[in-house]
């Protein structure tokens, strides 16, 4: 609907194809912050262990980190979803397959911070 709405329109081309590159490039950064993260994250796990630090500790903060940068990465992966479905696409079908998506990336997310934090996301956090 979005889309015919600005197709419709003198520039509409344009503007769609600025959009789908918005889309893509905002799709490429959650790629780069996720392989920087991870390389990063062992980069500084190889430092530590050289630097003979305990190795529970180290294995928690490289958990952590990489856990971080990947939920990071999930939700910029789910604008970019977004921006695709509700600019471009705004079809029934590819409005399911972005619920879809979305619902598949929650369960990472929550995943990753039961992984991380060792309580579901909605639980109150623990006082150490």
């Amino acid at each position: 609907m979005f889309r015919n709405v600005i197709a419709s329109s003198s520039a509409g081309g344009e503007v769609l194809g600025w959009i789908e590159i918005a889309a893509l490039v905002i799709e490429i950064l959650a790629v780069v912050i996720i392989v920087v993260a991870i390389f990063y994250s062992t980069g500084r796990f190889l430092i530590q262990a050289a630097a003979r630090r305990a190795i529970r500790e180290r294995y928690e903060q490289l958990k952590i980190s990489l856990g971080r940068s990947l939920l990071l990465g999930l939700e910029i992966l789910v604008a970019a979803d977004i921006v695709r479905t509700v600019a471009l696409e705004a079809t029934l079908q590819s409005v399911a397959v972005l619920g879809l998506l979305v619902l598949i990336r929650t369960f990472l997310s929550w995943a990753l911070v039961v992984e991380i934090e060792g309580r579901w996301p909605w639980q109150a956090r623990s006082e150490q």
